[in-house]
């Protein structure tokens, strides 16, 4: 039994650890008392519970209550807000030359500093999951998007509970910690009620969750989650837009933190989807930049390339990089192209600075609460260069572009003209915007061997720490040392074990040696870093930097590709050679060799191998979800909000619809099954009694089956059966629509959507909770008025071509490998 004595010795003791470093253990306050707290030492998390420390004896009047100290960050830890947006290259905000203002982001540069050599992965999950756990992208399973994953360790989405998060890390050290919008690291097959839970920012250590889990969503309808939960606010609330409204959310949620916990510290990561396509800010945004990009894209780049010499962010001996041959310039185009290509942009400005708004409006909220000064705010701009996925003219609806219709033509385009960026578009701007976006770099988003890539432009600000107000840092640095960065900041180490689990090291280092002004110029602490995506390489080491030639444009998707052995290289003196405009390859082929064998030592350290330039295709590879291998789906009553990965999948293959139901009194009317929505998708209805079978050929086309007759009162089959026009893919087929064995409605269809689903809608029988397939039809959420007795799905085999039939073999046995 411990005495109470005892454990006051023990309380002297550990608080006069203070003075030894930042991850010993302090113990505050009387120890045992309801408001003692300690530190924890940090190598180990959870730390083990405390033994008892009071006095039990057989009555409660001769006994010593104790209770565990409250577990907090060290003495004077920072809140931290770490704010990242998405799809914007080195060349779009105001504060880095660009011509779309960013006051919040002024703000930041202006208390704190700006990095100019700080870089990316090239692609959202995989910049976002290097950002939380301080390791490389492969390194954590995030090799590319979730939703082109495969089976190997550096590609299969998974983080593992062997790499820690940040929010992990800093929870388990006493913070408060939240994640608020995107998430894309949480595996695409995962994405259910069913779980599992420990990969969705709930089981990566962050207390409270607001957001959307994949890569984008559609801002006035998001398929959005609190905490495990989906959510629909925006029913009944006449111009949400989602923007917003996580503003909203964060700042509610810190408002409530700081009324109960006031001296708790916070790290609120703060992801909004400004400006991952879709384009959709609101109206008074969009109409700020109205005739603001009338010059085109090849001055704006001029324009942006003449500001940031002026503001010192890139170095004055800098080059402008070439305009490329693939793209055309302004003065070719036509009057239309012209006109739609201005709108495009003003929309997407509109979002960037609409965006910057409201992250204005989150660290605002800090500074009412009275903690700017100690709280380390770390704004990056982008996750990414901004994305070329709009392919050469931009789309109203870039679920187009990612099934592969590349051409969507002007003319077509102008009729959303007014509309553009409206709940009525899903829109992305035309690929020399994004281009021009990442002045003064080559390449865009998906690129990781050039800087248009991976360049993203960033803001530190710590008024308490950091003195060198509007400072500017050239060290090279990437998105795994954000993770150490905090970690010094805030007193606290990196565990060697978390939930008994040894934790593979952060690969990161802390950039914080940056933050004095006497090491503004110092070298920088990152001497080699490499990059991957999709077979495009780099390799960066002191100075100098090597990579690949990528064969064609991203834009240009699924198109043949070279063996990646047989990539061209490029060498560049980034010392010299800030944009890599002098390839130095032909004159020093000695020195070239010599980074690409860093590159493959590299590559074989960090999981980047096997490499892998398939693109889009990856998509119809099967991933182990619950429902994978199934071909036969059952359900009966109101089933809603399946995600697309746990859906049948119909895509590329003959299918089955059967639904059983009893057709209520007075008519039948509403949903039985859907998978989609206003851009792209299906539904089987009873629409004024009649059965229906609607495909949205994403927005392209609307193929559609009808049956003549109003369906009697009581018990009814109906079936839709497909017949699909395979091999390959996006082939068409003969829709067949029946009603108790009895044909009614025969149609052939031309073509198919290939590849993916519409990821931010939903499977629902009995009811559509998100967008109608055909507004012309219904609105949503359409409930069935009858009873489904049963609602059956049945898949045929997938109709692949030979290769791509393959492929998708090759990585089935790979994943059970």
């Amino acid at each position: 039994m411990i005495r109470i004595a005892s454990v006051l010795s023990l309380g002297l003791l550990l608080s006069a650890a203070l003075t030894t470093g930042a991850t010993a253990q302090q113990i505050i306050g009387t120890p045992g008392s309801p408001s003692a707290t300690t530190t924890v030492e940090g190598s180990q998390l959870p730390p083990p519970p405390p033994r008892f420390g009071g006095v039990i004896k057989e009555n409660a009047t001769d006994s010593t209550p104790w209770w565990p100290p409250r577990v907090v960050p060290p003495k004077r830890a920072p809140n931290v807000l770490l704010i990242m947006t998405d799809d914007q290259g080195y060349g779009v905000s105001g504060t880095f030359g660009g011509v779309i203002p960013t006051p919040a982001l002024d703000r930041i540069a202006k208390t704190g500093l700006r990095y100019t050599e700080f870089n990316s992965t090239a692609l959202c999950s995989p910049t976002r999951a290097a950002l939380i756990t301080g390791r490389n992208h492969h390194s954590v399973g995030f090799g590319v998007i979730t939703e082109l994953s495969t089976g190997f360790p550096g590609y299969d989405s998974v983080i593992g509970p062997d790499n820690a998060t940040i929010g992990r890390i800093l929870k388990d050290n006493g913070y408060a910690t939240s994640w608020f919008g995107k998430n894309h690291n949480t595996p695409a097959y995962q994405y259910t009620v069913a779980g599992p839970f420990d990969q969705w920012p709930s089981g990566m250590g962050f207390d409270y969750f607001y957001g959307f889990l994949g890569g984008e969503t559609d801002q006035w309808t998001p398929f959005l989650f609190q905490n495990n939960r989906q959510i629909f606010p925006w029913i009944g609330k006449p111009g949400y837009n989602l923007t917003t409204n996580m503003a909203d959310e964060a700042i509610h949620y810190m408002k409530e933190l700081n009324a109960a916990a006031p001296d708790q510290p916070f790290f609120v990561y703060y992801a909004p989807g400004g400006t991952h396509s879709p384009h959709q800010p609101t109206k008074e945004w969009s109409d700020k930049f109205k005739g603001k990009f009338d010059t085109g894209w090849n001055a704006m780049r001029e324009e942006i390339f003449a500001n940031q010499k002026r503001l010192g962010v890139i170095p004055a001996n800098a080059k402008l990089t070439d305009w490329p041959d693939s793209l055309p310039k302004w003065e070719t185009l036509s009057a239309d192209e012209k006109k739609l290509f201005d709108r495009q942009a003003e929309v997407f400005a509109g979002y960037a600075a609409y965006t910057d708004h409201e992250i204005g409006r989150v660290i605002q909220q800090v500074e009412d609460m009275g903690k700017l000064d100690n709280t380390l705010i770390i704004y990056i701009v982008g996750d990414n260069g901004t994305s070329p996925e709009g392919t050469l003219h931009g789309t109203p609806n870039q679920w187009t572009a990612y099934n592969g219709v590349l051409d969507f033509p002007v003319a077509e385009q102008l009729k959303f003209y007014d509309a553009w960026g409206s709940a009525a578009t899903y829109p992305h701007m035309a690929v020399a915007w994004a281009w021009a976006f990442d002045t003064p770099f080559k390449w865009t988003k998906q690129i990781a061997s050039h800087f248009g890539g991976t360049r993203q432009g960033m803001a530190i600000s710590w008024p308490e720490r950091i003195k060198d107000a509007g400072g500017i840092r050239h060290q090279f640095h990437h998105i795994i040392d954000i993770v150490p960065t905090i970690l010094e900041a805030a007193g606290v180490k990196a565990p060697q074990m978390v939930n008994g689990i040894r934790q593979k090291p952060i690969e990161g280092v802390s950039m914080a040696y940056t933050f004095d002004k006497a090491n503004a110029a110092a070298p920088s602490k990152r001497t080699t870093q490499y990059f991957e995506m999709i077979a495009n390489r780099g390799i960066y080491h002191d100075g100098w930097y090597a990579n690949t030639t990528p064969p064609h444009g991203p834009w240009i998707l699924n198109a043949p590709l070279p063996a990646p052995a047989d990539y061209k290289w490029e060498l560049y003196h980034l010392t010299e050679d800030y944009s890599q405009a002098n390839d130095l390859a032909a004159k020093m082929p000695g020195k070239l060799k010599e980074m690409q064998a860093l590159f493959l030592r590299e590559a074989a350290k960090y999981n980047v191998l096997p490499l892998n330039n398939d693109t889009f295709a990856r998509a119809l590879a099967p991933r182990p979800s619950a429902t994978a291998g199934k071909t036969e789906f059952a359900y009966s009553g109101v089933n809603a909000g399946i995600n697309s990965s746990n859906a049948p999948n119909i895509l590329g293959r003959s299918y089955t619809i059967t639904a059983v139901v009893d057709v209520p009194q007075g008519g039948g009317d509403g949903m039985l099954v859907t998978m989609g929505g206003r851009f792209g998708g299906y539904g089987l209805y009873l629409l004024k009694g009649k059965p229906v079978f609607n495909y949205n050929m994403l927005v392209l086309a609307q193929y559609r089956w009808e049956g003549p007759d109003v369906l009697t009162p009581g018990k009814h089959t109906i079936v839709f059966d497909y017949t699909y026009d395979g091999p390959g893919i996006a082939k068409g087929g003969t829709g067949v629509l029946k009603v108790d064995g009895n044909v009614v409605a025969t149609q052939k269809q031309p073509n198919s959507i290939a590849f993916l689903q519409v990821a931010d809608e939903t499977f629902d029988v009995g009811v559509d909770t998100r967008t109608s397939v055909n507004e012309k039809d219904y609105q949503v959420p359409f409930a069935f008025n009858g009873k489904i007795e049963r609602l059956a799905v049945s898949l045929g085999p997938m109709q692949l071509t030979t290769a791509d039939q393959k492929k998708a073999q090759e990585a089935i046995a790979k994943a059970k490998d």
